[in-house]
């Protein structure tokens, strides 16, 4: 289980030049929720992952008020994906069909971020797959212990600035 100081670390390696330091808003299980300027996540790393190359995979919801935009799921993979691969998000054994590049991951539409988000909350665990640049498999865990509270503080914690 992630410490506060290691989503710290985590949100600030994958903040782009980050404008101010993020605030945290809570650890609620195995997700932290922040507050970096006009953004707000949720995030959470696997507990179980393959060794990533050269970066830190997570699971995160973000929100961006200033560009009207609110729950959208990202995902960095441990490892990159190979290309013309499927990445499949499980959630308690409902599969969702993301899109996919390089080693980051997303819903497809508005809609896709919505059921996965209702399925995140009340869900037990998470498991991203993919195929790796090499060929072998990509299997990333999540366990969603506190992600519903951290979803909502990070909403919460967005609504109404723009």
């Amino acid at each position: 289980m992630l410490r506060g100081r290691n989503f710290l670390f985590l949100f600030i390696a994958m903040a782009a030049p980050a404008v101010a330091q993020p605030q945290s808003l809570g650890i609620f299980g195995s997700w932290g929720a922040f507050r970096d300027g006009g953004r707000c996540y949720a995030i959470s790393e696997p507990f179980e992952a393959p060794p990533a190359l050269g970066w830190r995979p997570f699971a995160s919801v973000g929100h961006w008020p200033s560009r009207r935009g609110g729950g959208q799921l990202d995902i960095r993979l441990s490892r990159e994906k190979r290309q013309g691969s499927a990445v499949l998000l499980n959630i308690d054994g409902r599969s969702f069909q993301l899109l996919g590049g390089g080693r980051d991951a997303w819903a497809a539409d508005p809609r896709a971020d919505q059921e996965i988000q209702a399925a995140m909350r009340t869900g037990v665990d998470m498991a991203v797959e993919t195929r790796g640049v090499d060929g072998l498999l990509v299997r990333d865990h999540y366990r969603l212990r506190g992600a519903a509270t951290a979803m909502d503080a990070a909403a919460i914690a967005c609504a109404g600035r723009r």
